[in-house]
C-alpha cells in the first residue's frame, strides 16, 4: 500500500500563506507530477508528505495513518545529489536498511538489488566524486527505493543534468517504478517531463497554492515525446500554467 492523501492542508510562514486547503490523492502505485510557478508550494507539500515540515491546517494520511513527524514509509530523492562522500555507492544505497539494524548479508543482498536495477552494476567501490551526475541520481534513487518505502517522494531530481542525460534518466526512472511499482510525487517545472512520466498531471495555482487542474495521462508506455496526442496534452497544461505563472509575475 502507498495511498496518500492531503485534506485541506494549508501551510503559513511568516505571515503568508505558501500553499490553501490543498486537497490531492496520489493513489497506490500511481505516478503523480506537481507542476506550478516558482513559489506556488510544490517543495512545502513534499516536505509535509515527508513529515519534514508540518500543515498549519488540515492533514495528511499515508493508508490511512496521518503524518506526524518524520515520515519513515518514504524516500526522498532531491535535486542535489545529497549523498555521503565517505561512502561507495554500495555504503550510501546500505544506509538506509543500516540505520535499521538489518544484518550485513540482508543489507548485501538489497544493495546488490539495486545496484543491478539502476544499472551500477561494477561501480559498487566507487565513491561519489567518481561519478557523473546521472550516476550519482541513480545512487540516490537507489537509496530512497533500499528503504522499502511505500511512497517516492521526488524533488525535481533531474534538474541540474543536462537535457539528454535528463531524458535518459527519465526513462531509467520509469524502468525502475514500473518494475517497483511505488507511488511517486514527483514535483518538476518541466511539462514535457511531467507528460513523460505521469498518470496525472495537477497544476497548482500561484501563492499561495492550490490545486487548479487535474489532467489525467492516459497515454501508453513507452511515450513517443512528439505524438499528436502528447503535443496535445503538452499544449493544454502549458495553457493551465502559463496562466498561474503570469499571476506569479503579477502580469495579469
Amino acid at each position: 500500500m502507498g495511498r496518500l492523501i492531503l485534506k485541506g492542508v494549508t501551510r503559513k510562514f511568516n505571515g503568508f500563506f505558501a500553499v490553501s486547503g490543498v486537497n490531492l490523492e496520489v493513489a497506490d502505485g500511481e505516478f503523480v507530477c506537481l507542476l506550478g510557478p516558482s513559489g506556488c508550494g510544490k517543495t512545502t507539500l513534499l516536505r509535509m508528505a515527508a513529515g519534514l515540515d508540518a500543515p498549519t491546517d488540515g492533514e495528511l494520511l499515508l493508508d490511512d495513518n496521518k503524518i506526524e513527524g518524520v515520515n519513515k514509509e518514504c524516500g526522498f530523492v532531491f535535486q542535489e545529489y545529497v549523498l555521503f562522500p565517505w561512502r561507495t555507492v554500495k555504503g550510501n544505497i546500505e544506509f538506509g536498511p543500516e540505520v535499521k539494524g538489518m544484518q550485513k548479508e540482508e543489507r548485501e543482498r538489497i544493495s546488490q538489488h539495486y545496484i543491478d536495477l539502476v544499472g551500477l552494476k561494477g561501480f559498487e567501490n566507487h565513491y561519489p566524486h567518481e561519478l557523473s551526475g546521472g550516476m550519482k541520481q541513480r545512487v540516490g534513487i537507489a537509496r530512497a527505493y533500499a528503504n522499502n518505502p511505500k511512497l517516492l517522494l521526488m524533488d525535481e531530481p533531474f534538474g541540474a543534468l543536462d537535457a539528454q542525460t535528463r531524458n535518459l534518466m527519465q526513462g531509467e526512472l520509469l524502468r525502475i517504478w514500473e518494475n517497483e511499482h511505488i507511488s511517486a510525487l514527483f514535483v518538476t517545472h518541466s511539462v514535457d517531463e511531467a507528460v513523460y512520466l505521469a498518470d496525472r498531471v495537477v497544476v497548482l495555482s500561484a501563492r499561495p497554492g492550490t490545486v487548479k487542474e487535474i489532467f489525467d495521462i492516459t497515454l501508453p508506455r513507452p511515450r513517443v515525446r512528439t505524438s499528436p496526442e502528447a503535443n496535445a496534452l503538452r499544449d493544454a497544461i502549458l495553457k493551465s500554467l502559463g496562466a498561474e505563472i503570469k499571476r506569479a509575475a503579477g502580469k495579469v
